[in-house]
C-alpha cells in the first residue's frame, strides 16, 4: 500500500479541524461553554482527544475560531445571496446585509454568541486565526464597497459597532430589541430600512430616520 500524498494528508487535516469547529459550535449552543468539555467535542467530531491540542492551545481558542468560522460563513452567505447586489446601490445593500447577518446570528444563537463575547472581553481578545482573518476580510470588503476612503479604520469602527450591538442584544436582564439596534445602525450609515432583510415594514418608533446622521 503506497503512502498517502501530502495533498491527501492536508485535506484530511483540514476536514478534522472543520469537524472540531463544527462540533464546538453545536455543543456550546446546546449546553453552554462551561458544560462543554474538550472530550465532548472530540467525541462529537469523531476525533481523538489529543487532536484538539494539535490545532488549538485550549478550549477558549477553539471556541473563538469556531464562532468566527460560523460568523464568516453566515456573512458570506448573506453577501452572496441572490439576487446579488448590483448597480450604484450595491455597496449600501451589502452593508445592510452584513448588519442583518450579524444581528440575526446573535438572535439565532444567543448561548453561543454570549459565550463568545465573554471570552473576547474577559480573556485573550482576538486570536489571529484563519477564521478571524476571513471574517475581517469580508467586513473590510464591505466597507470598501460602501465607499470608504479609509477602509482599515472604517472596518474597525464597523466591527466595534457590531460587537456593541451584539452585546446590547444579549445583555442578561436588559436586552435591547434587535429591530431597534438595527434602526440605530442603519441611521448611523444612512441606510434605507428596506435594504437587507428588514424585520418589519417600518423601523421602530423613537429612532432616527435613515440618512439623518453623518457617515
Amino acid at each position: 500500500m503506497s503512502p498517502r500524498s501530502s495533498s491527501v494528508n492536508e485535506e484530511m487535516r483540514r476536514r478534522s479541524r472543520e469537524r472540531l469547529l463544527q462540533a464546538t459550535v453545536e455543543l456550546v449552543a446546546e449546553r453552554g461553554y462551561e458544560a462543554t468539555t474538550l472530550g465532548d467535542i472530540a467525541d462529537r467530531a469523531g476525533a481523538a482527544r489529543g487532536l484538539i491540542s494539535y490545532y488549538f492551545p485550549g478550549k477558549r481558542q477553539l471556541l473563538q475560531s469556531a464562532v468566527h468560522r460560523l460568523m464568516h460563513r453566515t456573512l458570506d452567505a448573506a453577501l452572496e445571496r441572490e439576487p446579488a447586489p448590483s448597480g450604484p446601490g450595491a455597496g449600501r445593500e451589502r452593508l445592510a446585509r452584513a448588519i442583518d447577518a450579524i444581528l440575526g446570528l446573535a438572535a439565532d444563537q444567543p448561548v453561543l454568541m454570549r459565550a463568545h463575547m465573554a471570552g473576547l472581553l474577559q480573556y485573550e481578545g482576538f486570536i489571529q486565526c484563519a477564521e478571524q482573518q476571513r471574517l475581517a476580510f469580508l467586513l473590510r470588503e464591505t466597507v470598501v464597497a460602501f465607499g470608504s476612503t479609509d477602509p482599515d479604520t472604517d472596518y474597525r469602527v464597523l466591527r466595534a459597532q457590531l460587537m456593541g450591538s451584539v452585546v446590547a442584544q444579549l445583555l442578561p436582564g436588559a436586552p435591547m430589541p434587535p429591530a431597534r439596534l438595527r434602526a440605530e445602525l442603519f441611521a448611523r450609515y444612512g441606510l434605507e430600512w428596506e435594504l437587507g432583510v428588514p424585520p418589519g415594514a417600518r423601523p421602530p418608533g423613537g429612532t432616527l430616520d435613515a440618512g439623518s446622521t453623518q457617515r
